[in-house]
Protein backbone atom coordinates (compact mmCIF):
# COMPACT_ATOMS: atom_id res chain seq x y z
CA UNK A 1 0.00 0.00 0.00
CA UNK A 2 1.40 3.40 -1.02
CA UNK A 3 1.86 5.89 1.86
CA UNK A 4 0.16 9.28 1.61
CA UNK A 5 2.41 12.22 0.91
CA UNK A 6 2.74 14.92 3.58
CA UNK A 7 3.77 17.55 1.03
CA UNK A 8 5.75 18.15 -2.13
CA UNK A 9 8.70 15.84 -2.62
CA UNK A 10 12.25 17.05 -3.18
CA UNK A 11 11.79 16.26 -6.85
CA UNK A 12 8.58 18.33 -6.98
CA UNK A 13 10.30 21.25 -5.27
CA UNK A 14 13.10 21.17 -7.81
CA UNK A 15 10.75 21.64 -10.78
CA UNK A 16 11.19 25.17 -12.21
CA UNK A 17 8.28 27.60 -12.17
CA UNK A 18 5.81 27.21 -15.04
CA UNK A 19 6.95 28.52 -18.37
CA UNK A 20 3.85 30.71 -18.63
CA UNK A 21 4.84 32.55 -15.46
CA UNK A 22 8.33 33.16 -16.79
CA UNK A 23 6.93 34.44 -20.09
CA UNK A 24 4.45 36.70 -18.30
CA UNK A 25 7.22 38.21 -16.18
CA UNK A 26 9.35 38.73 -19.28
CA UNK A 27 6.44 40.41 -21.05
CA UNK A 28 5.93 42.76 -18.10
CA UNK A 29 9.61 43.73 -18.23
CA UNK A 30 9.41 44.59 -21.91
CA UNK A 31 6.13 46.43 -21.37
CA UNK A 32 7.82 48.54 -18.69
CA UNK A 33 10.26 49.79 -21.35
CA UNK A 34 7.36 51.63 -22.99
CA UNK A 35 6.23 53.51 -19.84
CA UNK A 36 2.63 52.34 -20.45
CA UNK A 37 0.82 55.17 -18.65
CA UNK A 38 2.78 57.89 -20.43
CA UNK A 39 2.43 56.14 -23.77
CA UNK A 40 -1.31 55.67 -23.35
CA UNK A 41 -1.81 59.31 -22.36
CA UNK A 42 -0.09 60.53 -25.53
CA UNK A 43 -2.00 57.96 -27.57
CA UNK A 44 -5.30 59.23 -26.14
CA UNK A 45 -4.49 62.78 -27.26
CA UNK A 46 -3.97 61.56 -30.82
CA UNK A 47 -7.04 59.33 -30.93
CA UNK A 48 -9.25 62.00 -29.39
CA UNK A 49 -7.91 64.63 -31.79
CA UNK A 50 -8.99 62.42 -34.68
CA UNK A 51 -12.40 61.58 -33.19
CA UNK A 52 -13.34 65.17 -32.33
CA UNK A 53 -12.56 66.23 -35.90
CA UNK A 54 -15.11 63.84 -37.43
CA UNK A 55 -17.98 63.70 -34.93
CA UNK A 56 -20.54 61.21 -36.16
CA UNK A 57 -18.48 60.32 -39.23
CA UNK A 58 -15.44 58.56 -37.80
CA UNK A 59 -13.68 56.15 -40.15
CA UNK A 60 -13.09 53.42 -37.57
CA UNK A 61 -10.66 51.53 -39.77
CA UNK A 62 -8.51 54.61 -40.30
CA UNK A 63 -8.76 55.52 -36.62
CA UNK A 64 -7.63 52.02 -35.59
CA UNK A 65 -4.68 52.02 -37.99
CA UNK A 66 -3.75 55.56 -36.98
CA UNK A 67 -3.87 54.54 -33.33
CA UNK A 68 -1.62 51.55 -34.01
CA UNK A 69 0.85 53.78 -35.87
CA UNK A 70 0.95 56.21 -32.95
CA UNK A 71 1.22 53.40 -30.42
CA UNK A 72 4.16 51.80 -32.22
CA UNK A 73 6.06 55.04 -32.72
CA UNK A 74 5.48 56.36 -29.18
CA UNK A 75 6.18 53.07 -27.42
CA UNK A 76 9.18 52.32 -29.62
CA UNK A 77 10.65 55.77 -29.08
CA UNK A 78 10.22 55.41 -25.32
CA UNK A 79 12.00 52.05 -25.30
CA UNK A 80 14.88 53.47 -27.35
CA UNK A 81 15.10 56.40 -24.93
CA UNK A 82 15.46 53.86 -22.13
CA UNK A 83 18.46 52.38 -23.92
CA UNK A 84 20.11 55.79 -24.33
CA UNK A 85 19.41 56.87 -20.74
CA UNK A 86 20.41 53.60 -19.06
CA UNK A 87 23.48 55.12 -17.43
CA UNK A 88 21.42 57.96 -15.95
CA UNK A 89 18.75 55.53 -14.76
CA UNK A 90 21.39 53.40 -13.02
CA UNK A 91 22.53 56.41 -10.94
CA UNK A 92 19.06 57.39 -9.71
CA UNK A 93 17.15 55.53 -7.01
CA UNK A 94 13.85 56.29 -8.73
CA UNK A 95 14.87 54.58 -11.96
CA UNK A 96 17.54 52.07 -10.92
CA UNK A 97 15.00 49.24 -10.91
CA UNK A 98 13.96 49.79 -14.52
CA UNK A 99 14.54 46.74 -16.77
CA UNK A 100 17.84 47.80 -18.34
CA UNK A 101 19.78 49.18 -15.32
CA UNK A 102 18.53 46.27 -13.20
CA UNK A 103 19.89 43.91 -15.91
CA UNK A 104 16.51 42.26 -16.42
CA UNK A 105 16.77 43.14 -20.12
CA UNK A 106 19.97 43.74 -22.07
CA UNK A 107 20.46 47.01 -23.98
CA UNK A 108 20.61 45.08 -27.25
CA UNK A 109 17.31 43.30 -26.58
CA UNK A 110 15.68 46.59 -25.56
CA UNK A 111 16.93 48.31 -28.71
CA UNK A 112 15.64 45.48 -30.88
CA UNK A 113 12.28 45.70 -29.12
CA UNK A 114 12.12 49.46 -29.60
CA UNK A 115 12.93 49.21 -33.30
CA UNK A 116 10.39 46.43 -33.80
CA UNK A 117 7.74 48.80 -32.46
CA UNK A 118 8.92 52.07 -33.97
CA UNK A 119 9.76 51.08 -37.54
CA UNK A 120 6.38 49.47 -38.38
CA UNK A 121 4.60 52.29 -36.54
CA UNK A 122 6.33 54.98 -38.58
CA UNK A 123 5.89 53.03 -41.82
CA UNK A 124 2.17 52.63 -41.15
CA UNK A 125 1.85 56.35 -40.41
CA UNK A 126 3.38 57.23 -43.80
CA UNK A 127 1.20 54.64 -45.56
CA UNK A 128 -1.98 56.13 -44.11
CA UNK A 129 -1.24 59.72 -45.15
CA UNK A 130 2.08 61.44 -45.89
CA UNK A 131 1.21 64.43 -43.70
CA UNK A 132 0.36 62.11 -40.82
CA UNK A 133 3.64 60.26 -41.35
CA UNK A 134 5.58 63.51 -41.43
CA UNK A 135 4.10 64.74 -38.14
CA UNK A 136 4.53 61.40 -36.36
CA UNK A 137 8.11 61.15 -37.63
CA UNK A 138 8.84 64.72 -36.54
CA UNK A 139 7.62 63.91 -33.03
CA UNK A 140 9.74 60.75 -32.99
CA UNK A 141 12.88 62.56 -34.16
CA UNK A 142 12.44 65.52 -31.81
CA UNK A 143 12.06 63.24 -28.81
CA UNK A 144 14.76 60.69 -29.59
CA UNK A 145 17.41 62.74 -31.39
CA UNK A 146 16.96 66.33 -30.20
CA UNK A 147 15.62 65.90 -26.66
CA UNK A 148 17.27 62.68 -25.48
CA UNK A 149 20.45 62.34 -27.53
CA UNK A 150 21.42 65.99 -27.94
CA UNK A 151 20.00 68.31 -25.27
CA UNK A 152 18.88 66.39 -22.18
CA UNK A 153 22.37 66.20 -20.68
CA UNK A 154 23.27 69.75 -21.74
CA UNK A 155 20.45 72.12 -20.82
CA UNK A 156 17.16 72.20 -18.92
CA UNK A 157 15.66 73.90 -21.98
CA UNK A 158 15.56 70.43 -23.53
CA UNK A 159 12.00 70.06 -22.19
CA UNK A 160 10.89 72.60 -24.81
CA UNK A 161 11.67 70.11 -27.57
CA UNK A 162 10.34 67.23 -25.51
CA UNK A 163 7.13 69.21 -25.14
CA UNK A 164 6.86 69.90 -28.87
CA UNK A 165 7.33 66.18 -29.46
CA UNK A 166 4.62 65.44 -26.90
CA UNK A 167 2.18 67.66 -28.80
CA UNK A 168 2.73 65.93 -32.13
CA UNK A 169 0.31 62.99 -31.59
CA UNK A 170 -2.57 65.42 -31.09
CA UNK A 171 -1.64 67.48 -34.15
CA UNK A 172 -1.10 64.30 -36.18
CA UNK A 173 -4.46 62.81 -35.16
CA UNK A 174 -6.24 65.97 -36.22
CA UNK A 175 -4.31 66.11 -39.50
CA UNK A 176 -5.09 62.47 -40.29
CA UNK A 177 -8.80 63.21 -40.09
CA UNK A 178 -8.71 66.65 -41.71
CA UNK A 179 -5.98 66.21 -44.31
CA UNK A 180 -4.19 69.39 -43.25
CA UNK A 181 -2.86 71.25 -40.22
CA UNK A 182 -5.24 73.90 -38.92
CA UNK A 183 -5.50 76.30 -36.00
CA UNK A 184 -7.27 73.77 -33.77
CA UNK A 185 -4.58 71.18 -34.37
CA UNK A 186 -1.89 73.71 -33.48
CA UNK A 187 -3.77 74.73 -30.33
CA UNK A 188 -4.10 71.11 -29.24
CA UNK A 189 -0.35 70.63 -29.67
CA UNK A 190 0.41 73.90 -27.88
CA UNK A 191 -1.87 72.81 -25.04
CA UNK A 192 0.20 69.66 -24.58
CA UNK A 193 3.46 71.62 -24.88
CA UNK A 194 2.40 74.08 -22.16
CA UNK A 195 1.09 71.24 -20.00
CA UNK A 196 4.53 69.57 -19.97
CA UNK A 197 6.01 71.80 -17.19
CA UNK A 198 3.24 70.82 -14.76
CA UNK A 199 4.20 67.20 -15.39
CA UNK A 200 7.97 67.27 -15.90
CA UNK A 201 9.08 70.21 -13.74
CA UNK A 202 7.07 69.08 -10.72
CA UNK A 203 8.72 65.67 -11.04
CA UNK A 204 12.14 67.31 -11.42
CA UNK A 205 11.48 69.38 -8.31
CA UNK A 206 10.57 66.29 -6.32
CA UNK A 207 13.71 64.42 -7.43
CA UNK A 208 16.04 67.42 -7.80
CA UNK A 209 18.77 65.86 -5.66
CA UNK A 210 18.79 62.64 -7.67
CA UNK A 211 19.01 64.55 -10.95
CA UNK A 212 21.91 66.58 -9.57
CA UNK A 213 23.80 63.45 -8.55
CA UNK A 214 23.10 61.90 -11.96
CA UNK A 215 24.48 64.97 -13.72
CA UNK A 216 21.26 65.90 -15.52
CA UNK A 217 20.64 69.68 -15.64
CA UNK A 218 16.99 70.11 -14.68
CA UNK A 219 15.12 73.38 -14.22
CA UNK A 220 15.04 73.49 -10.37
CA UNK A 221 18.79 72.89 -10.08
CA UNK A 222 19.79 75.39 -12.78
CA UNK A 223 17.28 78.23 -12.40
CA UNK A 224 16.11 77.60 -8.83
CA UNK A 225 12.86 76.32 -7.26
CA UNK A 226 10.99 79.63 -7.39
CA UNK A 227 11.69 80.19 -11.08
CA UNK A 228 10.54 76.63 -11.67
CA UNK A 229 7.28 77.16 -9.81
CA UNK A 230 6.70 80.41 -11.70
CA UNK A 231 7.26 78.66 -15.03
CA UNK A 232 4.82 75.90 -14.08
CA UNK A 233 2.15 78.43 -13.08
CA UNK A 234 2.44 80.48 -16.28
CA UNK A 235 2.58 77.40 -18.52
CA UNK A 236 -0.41 75.77 -16.81
CA UNK A 237 -2.50 78.88 -17.42
CA UNK A 238 -1.32 78.88 -21.03
CA UNK A 239 -2.30 75.24 -21.47
CA UNK A 240 -5.78 75.96 -20.12
CA UNK A 241 -6.18 78.92 -22.50
CA UNK A 242 -4.93 76.94 -25.52
CA UNK A 243 -7.21 73.96 -24.94
CA UNK A 244 -10.14 76.19 -24.01
CA UNK A 245 -9.68 78.17 -27.22
CA UNK A 246 -9.55 74.93 -29.20
CA UNK A 247 -12.86 73.91 -27.63
CA UNK A 248 -14.40 77.28 -28.47
CA UNK A 249 -13.25 77.10 -32.11
CA UNK A 250 -14.62 73.56 -32.35
CA UNK A 251 -17.96 74.78 -31.06
CA UNK A 252 -18.18 72.00 -28.46
CA UNK A 253 -21.26 71.67 -26.27
CA UNK A 254 -21.51 74.56 -23.76
CA UNK A 255 -21.51 72.18 -20.79
CA UNK A 256 -18.30 70.55 -22.04
CA UNK A 257 -16.75 73.98 -22.55
CA UNK A 258 -17.59 74.94 -18.97
CA UNK A 259 -16.15 71.66 -17.65
CA UNK A 260 -13.01 72.25 -19.70
CA UNK A 261 -12.73 75.75 -18.26
CA UNK A 262 -13.20 74.50 -14.69
CA UNK A 263 -10.53 71.81 -15.11
CA UNK A 264 -8.09 74.37 -16.50
CA UNK A 265 -8.90 76.74 -13.66
CA UNK A 266 -8.29 73.92 -11.19
CA UNK A 267 -4.86 73.06 -12.59
CA UNK A 268 -3.88 76.72 -12.81
CA UNK A 269 -5.10 77.31 -9.27
CA UNK A 270 -3.02 74.42 -7.95
CA UNK A 271 0.08 75.72 -9.74
CA UNK A 272 -0.44 79.20 -8.28
CA UNK A 273 -0.92 77.68 -4.83
CA UNK A 274 2.41 75.87 -5.19
CA UNK A 275 3.99 79.20 -6.20
CA UNK A 276 2.52 81.18 -3.31
CA UNK A 277 2.81 78.55 -0.59
CA UNK A 278 5.31 75.96 -1.78
CA UNK A 279 5.26 72.54 -0.18
CA UNK A 280 6.47 69.13 -1.25
CA UNK A 281 3.04 67.60 -0.70
CA UNK A 282 1.25 70.17 -2.87
CA UNK A 283 3.92 69.92 -5.57
CA UNK A 284 3.41 66.15 -5.73
CA UNK A 285 -0.37 66.56 -5.87
CA UNK A 286 0.07 68.94 -8.80
CA UNK A 287 2.22 66.32 -10.54
CA UNK A 288 -0.53 63.73 -10.11
CA UNK A 289 -3.30 66.15 -11.09
CA UNK A 290 -1.52 67.20 -14.29
CA UNK A 291 -1.98 63.82 -16.00
CA UNK A 292 -5.62 63.65 -14.92
CA UNK A 293 -6.16 67.13 -16.35
CA UNK A 294 -4.64 66.27 -19.73
CA UNK A 295 -6.62 63.05 -20.03
CA UNK A 296 -9.82 64.74 -18.89
CA UNK A 297 -9.38 67.70 -21.22
CA UNK A 298 -9.07 65.61 -24.39
CA UNK A 299 -11.93 63.34 -23.38
CA UNK A 300 -14.04 66.44 -22.61
CA UNK A 301 -13.18 68.00 -25.97
CA UNK A 302 -14.13 64.80 -27.76
CA UNK A 303 -17.42 64.29 -25.95
CA UNK A 304 -18.26 67.97 -26.38
CA UNK A 305 -17.66 67.75 -30.13
CA UNK A 306 -19.72 64.58 -30.53
CA UNK A 307 -22.85 65.50 -28.55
Amino acid sequence: MRPESDGPSAIDRSIPEPQTRVLAQRARQFLALTKPLQTMLLLVTGVCAYALTLPGAVDWGELTLGGLALLGSIAGCTALNMVIDRDIDARMDRTARRPIPSRAISPRAAMTFGLLLAVPGLALAWALRPLFGLLVSAGFALDLAVYTLWLKRRTPLSILFGGISGGMPAMAGRALALGRVDAVGVLLAVGVLLWIPSHILTLATHYAREYRLAGVPVWPNVYGPRATRRTVAVASLGAAVALGTAGWLLGIHPVALVVLFVMGLGLSGMSVAVLVRPSERLNWRLFKAASIYMLGSFVCLTIGAVV
